[in-house]
């Protein structure tokens, strides 16, 4: 497997570089965002890549860093998405903007991207937001743009998320169904309240 490619810079195609290492062109696809992000043709670019062995496929996928192949690698393991759709959608979308819209369950971010869908969005949000609450994922995802010793965004939305679902439950040992729990919590600023809180907050709405 290749984990990077290190060379001179042949061709800035729309969609894909070249890479010449001793003679040899590497073609190699990437989002015209990330080609952008390259320098000059002539000049030596390193670019992480993920190398695509199929029966009548062989390609190579290039990124600018770790954090968008992980990104990469996330999306096409989800049920009809493919390299193409995955490359796309890095070409709008940061690796943290999109590990904080699958914790959040943002399905109106991801349906701003080419190709994705509600139904499209729902089932990247199902089958990925369990993946990327794992800690290894979080820092893999957010590496980048974490400052040294601080939450990232991603942490504090898994948190946030967390502390909704423990109410919620508790809650609806009350008594009360989901539906009208998340309605009443839409009029609480949810981010500034522990589990507690949202309980107390949630009955007192609930009870009007």
């Amino acid at each position: 497997m290749l984990a990077y490619i290190k060379g001179k810079l042949e061709m800035k195609m729309t969609g894909y570089i070249v890479i010449d290492i001793g003679g040899l062109g590497y073609k190699i696809f990437m989002s015209d965002s990330g080609i952008e992000k390259l320098g000059n043709t002539g000049e030596t670019v390193k670019v992480h890549t993920y190398y695509k062995v199929r029966e009548d496929d062989i390609s190579i996928y290039g990124f600018n860093t770790l954090e968008e192949l992980r990104m990469f690698e996330l999306l096409i393991s989800v049920s009809g998405v493919g390299a193409k759709t995955a490359i796309a959608m890095l070409a709008v979308c940061e690796p943290t903007d999109f590990a904080l819209a699958i914790i959040s369950e943002d399905i109106n971010t991801l349906t701003q991207i080419p190709g994705i869908g509600a139904k499209s969005a729902q089932r990247i949000i199902l089958e990925l937001k369990d993946k990327i609450k794992k800690e290894q994922q979080i820092q893999e995802l957010t590496q980048a743009t974490k400052e040294k010793g601080a939450k990232s965004k991603v942490e504090v939305a898994i948190e946030n998320t967390q502390k909704i679902e423990e109410a919620i439950a508790a809650l609806q040992v009350l008594g009360y169904n989901k539906k009208e729990i998340e309605k009443a919590f839409e009029k609480l600023d949810k981010k500034e309240l522990t589990t507690e809180d949202l309980i107390r907050k949630g009955l007192a709405i609930l009870g009007k």
